[in-house]
């Protein structure tokens, strides 16, 4: 479901682009990667992939994995005001002599297509916000696509990352769902979870939740993308163990991942229209 939602969103996005661009706004965005990380490297191809197809213009910054701190936060200075980007992302993780959190809050607020500054999670959590993190974003299109109504539901996260599990949590808790937030140091899981009418996985090891975890009938989100051994892909949840008790769920790959990047793409063209309207 997640490839046919994300092409739908791109569509309408190169539609609003090329209306955008007759009033003269010119939505871009500026992707840098630092180092050879090979994940990272894809990741970055089929961001560059989705800029063309939705008309977005982007520039892409490919820097040695001994670039400085100090060289990464001067490029982002520049882009910051470079007035034909309107957003601005540093593919995750960056080398280990760069400080991550530095070089989030070096990033224009206005121009933080990731929604990591400080700022934009400030504005998550009070509900009074101009853009989502992407993946979060995903989640809730999907969520919204199949019809389901969060209000009331039991929702259970599994993850506490400030890149999925939090921001999550925010966005269920603002649509008036009960939200109860589960990672490592959680104490009898399997209860939590299957407690949860919509569930999501975003904790990073491979098929951590079996079917055995989840409630009859429920919504099961799988965020995790894993490599295994034998380089096939695989997420958070037990995929075929899962499915026989979900209500719904998404599958890896084709599921979060494409909404993912549909998510960036409408943040960047956000962007591009609050920028001008200042």
């Amino acid at each position: 479901m997640g490839k046919e939602v994300s092409a739908r969103i791109k569509a309408e996005l190169k539609t609003e682009v090329e209306n955008l661009k007759k009033e003269g706004i010119n939505p871009g965005l500026a992707v840098i990667i630092v180092g050879e990380d090979p994940a990272s490297q894809v990741y970055v191809r089929n961001k560059e992939r989705a800029c063309e197809e939705c008309g977005i213009y982007s520039e892409k910054y490919a820097l040695p994995a001994e670039t400085t701190q100090e060289e990464l936060l001067k490029l982002i200075d520049e882009l910051n005001n470079k007035s034909s980007i309107s957003g601005i992302l540093v593919q995750l993780p960056v080398p280990k002599h760069i400080d991550e959190k530095t070089i989030i809050n070096a990033i224009a607020p206005n121009k933080d297509v990731d929604a990591f500054h400080p700022v934009n999670v400030g504005k998550i959590m009070v509900g009074n916000y101009d853009f989502v993190p992407c993946t979060p974003a995903g989640v809730m299109e999907l969520i919204k696509e199949s019809g389901i109504d969060v209000s009331g539901k039991e929702c259970v996260i599994v993850g506490r990352s400030n890149i999925v599990g939090k921001p999550q949590a925010m966005l269920l808790l603002h649509q008036n769902g009960t939200v109860t937030i589960c990672h490592s140091k959680t104490k009898n899981l399997a209860e939590k979870t299957k407690n949860a009418d919509i569930l999501v996985a975003a904790v990073g090891i491979p098929n951590f939740i079996k079917g055995d975890m989840i409630k009859e009938g429920a919504v099961v989100i799988d965020v995790g993308i894993n490599r295994l051994e034998n380089k096939k892909l695989c997420g958070d949840v037990e995929f075929e163990s899962a499915e026989k008790v979900a209500g719904a769920i998404t599958p890896v790959p084709g599921g979060v991942g494409p909404m993912t990047i549909a998510m960036l793409m409408k943040n960047t063209v956000k962007a591009a229209i609050l920028n001008k309207s200042k």
